[in-house]
């Protein structure tokens, strides 16, 4: 695909996110339809082998029902749903999904505003295990359903023999179109007819497969389903990334225009390709992300981005931290950095080595963007306060205390005083502190952000964050508030995130039981650990949905 043939021609503020996840929300509503017809007792298939080695983005479950039951086993579903879904019609049910091209267009909206649209080309691969005149029954009437449903209207359907199966064709009423091929249990669906061919050529063996490639990662037993990213793949969805980043960067036209060029080559710079998998244990449904890295690349994280040293001290102070949270915090991060000083240095060296020389000025300047939110205005310096006499426990935490709010929360071990000071933006009434609940605080001269300080901490938040805090606590794990930041607190990882969802359980509700909520109130949440290797980097979140369970939900949101 040409794809500078469909990129953007600006970014503007008044642009709408990108979905360049839309089509996961699509696949997975492919999956829901699906419903397994009497078995014939047919052997698995590879499905590996069934779709073009040219792949952009893969996603693959040998058994769609055990994908979806823990999401409905996990207890914020359970606890609200009257009767839980019953998915033992989807029981050995293959799926396999191929992304194989992006097209991006633009609707306007008015003279001003622009909507950007994500078009993915995609192929769901569905093996039924059931025999041919059932499998085409059912592309008939519930792929049918779901084709309406989708384009809001009854579309016409032409029928024809293909190659000793049969094409479906769908066209709604503003030319769309949506297209089948069945071939014995095997059903081909995709809104662009040219990958359901190639999908056909692979299995006839004229074209490689994706399998041949030798990327994809191995079967493991007990994982529910698997996922690759090929380095095509990232390149695309790089500039896709682009272009929602670009539109939340800066209200300003060059500096969106600048961000929509830059981080699609510092991801392509720096990624080579993606594999995820997804696995159900007892402490909920755990996903796998590796990322692989150039060698270069990798080499450098690995040896920067690594964990302080635990000793009893950084323990306490570790958590004197976290205690300062309230008990409803609505996401929170813990870096456990031997040298956040040296973590960010290498960040913005590897960034700029992956760029031009204007360029890489230019990535300094967007690195501060990601302080601004703290009131520091020079974030090497503010950083460089933690290192000398001051290294030993070097946990930052940053935490959104409400997740409506677009105001965060930073608390910090206190370091370097004179030098933290400094690298906060001038603003800030200089040493004239307001003492308030036994906190040193100063004020910003709008009095939207305030500095506390404490014989052993840094925080920074807005005035009504900062009432929040209730400043010291004991170094015990008994006195954090909740358990997810008690998760935080003991994770060796040294990026770790913890966050409370108040609105996935009720959507999830909304597609899998189809039945009503009311006003209820639940709440799931998520623990994630980012580590570096020799090879890339490594995510593993624990939650209660899981990626398929975050697909699902985005698909309610759609």
């Amino acid at each position: 695909m040409n794809t500078d043939k469909h990129r953007y021609q600006k970014v503007g503020k008044s642009r709408s996110r990108p979905s360049y996840f839309l089509f996961l929300s699509v696949f997975i509503c492919v999956h829901l339809w699906i419903i397994l017809l009497s078995s014939c007792s047919t052997k698995p298939s590879d499905l590996r082998t069934l779709v073009p080695a040219e792949t952009l983005v893969y996603l693959e479950t040998n058994d769609l029902a055990a994908a979806l039951q823990p999401i409905v086993d996990s207890k914020p579903f359970s606890d609200v749903v009257t009767k839980k879904p019953d998915f033992s019609a989807l029981k050995g049910v293959q799926v396999a999904i191929a992304v194989t091209g992006f097209e991006t267009s633009e609707v306007a909206v008015t003279d001003e505003q622009a909507i950007g649209k994500v078009q993915p080309h995609f192929v769901a691969i569905a093996d039924t295990h059931a025999w041919q005149f059932q499998t085409v029954r059912f592309a008939e009437q519930k792929l049918g359903s779901f084709v309406a449903e989708i384009y809001g209207s009854e579309p016409t359907l032409e029928k024809s023999e293909k190659g000793g199966g049969h094409k479906l064709v769908w066209t709604a009423q503003d030319g769309r179109k949506a297209f089948a091929v069945v071939s014995r249990s095997l059903i081909y669906f995709g809104n662009d007819e040219s990958a359901i061919e190639k999908c056909l050529a692979v299995k006839r063996g004229e074209i490689d497969s994706i399998a041949t490639t030798g990327k994809l990662p191995p079967h493991v037993p007990g994982n529910l389903a698997s996922g690759y990213v090929s380095t095509d793949g990232v390149a695309q969805i790089a500039t896709l990334a682009g272009l929602h980043f670009a539109s939340q960067a800066s209200d300003e036209e060059e500096v969106q225009s600048a961000v929509a060029g830059i981080l699609p080559q510092l991801i392509r710079g720096t990624v080579t390709d993606i594999t995820w998998s997804t696995s159900q244990t007892s402490e909920g449904i755990e996903d796998i992300w590796s990322v692989t890295m150039p060698a270069d690349v990798a080499s450098v994280f690995n040896e920067t981005v690594v964990v302080a040293d635990e000793s009893v001290p950084a323990s306490f102070q570790n958590n004197t931290i976290i205690a300062q949270l309230p008990a409803n915090t609505a996401s929170a991060t813990r870096y456990n950095l031997k040298s956040p000083h040296m973590a960010w240095r290498s960040v913005l060296l590897v960034a700029q080595s992956r760029l031009s020389s204007i360029e890489a000025r230019i990535i300094s300047e967007f690195g501060g963007l990601l302080f601004e939110p703290y009131g520091i205005r020079d974030p090497d310096l503010f950083l460089s306060s933690f290192g000398g006499k001051y290294q030993g426990s070097l946990n930052i935490v940053t935490a959104k205390l409400d997740a409506q709010s677009e105001d965060s929360v930073l608390v910090a071990p206190r370091g370097d005083l004179q030098l933290a000071v400094k690298a906060l933006s001038p603003g800030f009434k200089a040493p004239n502190p307001i003492i308030e609940g036994g906190l040193n605080v100063w004020s910003s001269s709008d009095l939207d952000l305030q500095v506390a300080f404490d014989g052993f901490h840094i925080t920074i938040a807005s005035r009504e964050d900062l009432s929040k805090i209730n400043g010291m606590r004991l170094g015990d794990l008994t006195d954090i508030r909740s358990e997810s930041l008690r998760q935080l607190a003991v994770s060796k990882a040294p990026i770790t995130s913890v966050g409370r969802d108040m609105t996935s359980t009720l959507a999830l509700i909304d597609i899998l039981a189809r039945e009503g909520h009311g006003d209820t109130q639940v709440v799931s949440t998520y623990l994630t650990e980012t580590r570096f290797t020799k090879t890339g980097m490594e995510r593993r979140t624990v939650s209660d949905f899981g990626f398929i369970g975050w697909m699902i939900a985005q698909l309610a949101a759609e």
